[in-house]
């Protein structure tokens, strides 16, 4: 049984050598490891500023539980909407539709988009694509 202890976002290592003393970087096996990840993962995500060993740390960190999850429970998304695929992405990135609107080339088509009145053109969904780090077939 695992107990959580709240990581305190300030006292993070700065460097990537602390970070693996802290969760070191190996693959998840069992939900605890992965509980274990999501914390630090958090932890890290929550602060103003990163270090750029932080960053890499998150990242590396970030692509281990995404395996993780692929494996262990994979999301259907062709369940998903576009626009409740997009509302995910933002929420996860700390984006407005004001910021979505911009990202698209327009502050009003977050909004237009995200409440289904605006579709996405192909350069909208190559410009998602690029600033989520996902395939474009996502927004299909």
């Amino acid at each position: 049984m695992s107990t959580k202890t709240a990581i305190d976002s300030r006292r993070l290592p700065k460097t990537f050598e602390k970070l693996c003393e802290l969760r070191e970087l190996r693959p998840i096996n069992d939900m605890d490891e992965f509980e274990n990840a999501q914390e630090v993962a958090e932890a890290l995500a929550v602060l103003d500023r990163r270090t750029k060993d932080q960053n890499e740390y998150l990242e590396s960190l970030s692509v281990l539980m995404e395996h993780f999850e692929n494996q262990h429970s994979p999301i259907q998304t062709d369940k998903v909407t576009v626009e409740e695929k997009i509302q995910y992405l933002m929420e996860a990135h700390g984006m407005t539709e004001s910021d979505l609107g911009r990202l698209l080339g327009e502050r009003s088509l977050g909004n237009a988009v995200l409440s289904g009145r605006r579709s996405l053109s192909k350069a909208h969904i190559r410009r998602l694509a690029d600033h989520f780090n996902v395939r474009a077939d996502l927004f299909l």
